[in-house]
């Protein structure tokens, strides 16, 4: 592939890696970061990179994981001063009582708030499949390979994002007419 058409094809894709990553990072200057590193990588291995299916976003959305999850790895294992603490604690409260991102940011202004706010609230690793998967479009597999985990993994994952989406927002559902199928 031609570097030129590489760099088209990455170009492209700079805001739905931009949107995971602020879906990862829940913080704008992180995500930016997150896709500068991912950029970086990317152009660094392009003589590595093959043409499939799906297009290079598959390939990028890896890439942004791989960036992301080192950096926690890296985070975890600095020490922590009490103070630091202190702050951390301080900060996750915040977190908690005001989401950082907003999901209609991201062209979900037709999604109820109560579904973003279930959304925003799924453990990490059930967020990441349901997002990647519903607002991505990407297959099972893509997945797997995105989030380097097996594809019944992925399933699994999916699985349970949505039973807890359904039990939380049963009323949303009746609301809008949808019925759970028993």
């Amino acid at each position: 592939m031609q570097s030129e058409e590489f760099r088209r094809l990455a170009l492209n894709e700079l805001d739905a890696v931009y949107r995971m990553a602020l879906h990862l990072a829940r913080h704008p200057d992180e995500a930016q970061d997150l896709v500068q590193e991912t950029y970086l990588r990317a152009l660094r291995s392009e003589s590595t990179f093959e043409l499939r299916d799906r297009g290079i976003r598959p390939w990028l959305f890896k890439i942004l994981h791989n960036v992301f999850y080192t950096r926690m790895d890296r985070k975890q294992r600095e020490p922590t001063l009490a103070d630091d603490l202190q702050h951390e604690l301080a900060a996750e409260e915040l977190e908690h009582a005001a989401p950082a991102w907003d999901l209609a940011s991201l062209d979900w202004e037709q999604v109820d708030e109560r579904l973003k706010e279930a959304i925003d609230e799924l453990d990490s690793r059930y967020r990441d499949v349901l997002l990647l998967w519903a607002v991505e479009g990407l297959k099972y597999r893509e997945i797997a390979e995105v989030l380097e985990v097996p594809m019944g993994t992925v399933m699994s994952r999916l699985y349970r994002a949505r039973a807890v989406l359904s039990a939380q927002l049963g009323e949303l559902a009746e609301e809008h007419g949808i019925h759970a199928s028993q």
